[in-house]
């Protein structure tokens, strides 16, 4: 009743997924990934269990094949489920049982799995495999090659009930010290018309919000402030708490009072809410916004 794929960057070495279904909030119930261990996609008749069953076989060292055969060999009704996996080597396996409703099956290729069950045609999952690796070759962002892999799917028809929820996570390479610092996406959409086309709105507001974090990628490659600045508010020309973060920025830390005034101007001219939220700020004492700077910030 869903389809998915799970991949892991040859590049970069992280792990995702991105999934849709016909089903209330499918994100927490199909995607199980840890940073520095694996991914494991668990659906069809599901048994969730699956999940994090698999990332403990994954983070004791089984590959990928012998995870598959763990879970499937405690399930007492393997032949109605559906599961994949790729592990920290890339290594992949997958299984669609015999009793899954058709449409459905997987493909298993070097580095992800993409499986698929209830869907309108047989060329789903292989949709999805091409519109992955033609995006790979292409030398696409490993968010953007899971993004066309789930648009594939939907050209093909998707879910043969319609469609209502999807998601995307993405974890690190390597394992940190707590599980959350190594989830570098999660986004889902639990309940919406056309949730696949929403679910990449929202990658790509994600995104222009990371170009900002100084310790992103973006950062990490050299590209300074402001062109990384520039480039979120092309891909967000919505999104003004990026413009009021950034006129804060200019005043505090880059001491550009007047720039800060101009990013601020168009902050509050979207919505006249950010001039309050400077004035509590400054009320507060946070971030640098001193009741004085605020006054300069917000004058004529």
């Amino acid at each position: 009743m869903t389809y998915s794929i799970i991949a892991r960057d040859p590049e970069t070495g992280r792990f995702g997924i991105a999934v849709q279904s016909h089903y209330l909030g499918v994100g927490p119930v199909v995607p199980w990934l840890e940073a520095g261990v694996g991914a494991v996609a668990t659906q069809a008749s599901v048994n969730v269990s699956f999940g994090p069953i698999g990332l403990e076989l994954l983070r004791a060292g089984r590959a990928a094949d012998e995870v598959v055969a763990a879970v499937l060999a405690s399930d007492d009704r393997p032949q109605v489920r559906q599961v994949g996996v790729v592990d920290a080597s890339g290594r992949t396996a997958a299984h669609t049982g015999t009793d899954c409703i058709p449409a459905c099956g997987h493909l298993v290729r070097d580095g992800f799995t993409v499986q698929g069950n209830l869907l309108e045609r047989e060329t789903c999952w292989p949709a999805m495999a091409t519109a992955y690796e033609a995006a790979l070759s292409a030398g696409e962002p490993f968010v953007e090659r899971l993004l066309r892999a789930v648009e594939a799917a939907e050209a093909e028809g998707g879910d043969v009930r319609g469609r209502q929820s999807a998601a995307i996570m993405i974890v690190d390479a390597v394992v940190h010290p707590a599980a959350w610092l190594g989830r570098l996406m999660d986004l889902r959409i639990e309940d919406h018309p056309d949730p696949v086309p929403e679910l990449r709105r929202i990658v790509t507001l994600q995104l222009a919000y990371n170009l900002l974090d100084e310790a992103g990628d973006a950062a990490a490659a050299g590209r300074d402030a402001a062109d990384r600045y520039a480039e979120a508010r092309r891909m967000a020309p919505d999104a003004h708490e990026l413009v009021f973060w950034r006129a804060v920025e200019l005043a505090t830390t880059g001491g550009d009072v007047e720039a800060g005034r101009r990013e601020l101007a168009i902050a509050v001219a979207a919505d006249p809410h950010w001039q309050t939220t400077l004035e509590h700020m400054a009320a507060a004492g946070r971030e640098g916004v001193t009741p004085e700077l605020a006054m300069q910030l917000l004058s004529d």
